[in-house]
């Protein structure tokens, strides 16, 4: 099971309410740039860019290897802040919290959100 936020469309639309997971995202550990272009997270990728740019010049002084070491803590945060990063994306868009749900699905919390609005 996993702790879903879920985020509620601007009352009078017609949009399904969202449904983010609580967890750590290995797709945004893996490739940060392509998870933070995939679900628009524009402050995600400026970030990301910034401390790669850091570490490339970091690296004339740490060397190679702490360089390398200082990017996969990079791409660990990166996949640790995913979650809070995608729910801002959200709430930016004019979704409002509206609780957690633990599900084993995303759709499936999703419908209970719905079943317990009725």
């Amino acid at each position: 099971m996993t702790l879903y936020a879920i985020l509620a469309p601007k009352p009078g639309t017609e949009a399904l309410p969202q449904a983010v997971p609580e967890k750590f995202s290995w797709s945004a550990t893996l490739l940060p740039p392509v998870h933070a272009l995939a679900h628009r997270l524009w402050d995600q990728l400026a970030l990301f860019v910034l401390g790669l740019g850091s570490i490339v010049v970091a690296a004339r002084w740490t060397g190679p290897d702490a360089a390398i070491w200082l990017y996969i803590l990079l791409a660990i945060a990166c996949g640790f802040a995913a979650p809070g990063a995608l729910r801002r994306s959200w709430q930016r868009r004019g979704y409002r919290p509206e609780g957690y749900r633990f599900a084993t699905d995303a759709d499936l919390a999703r419908i209970a959100v719905l079943e317990a609005a009725k």
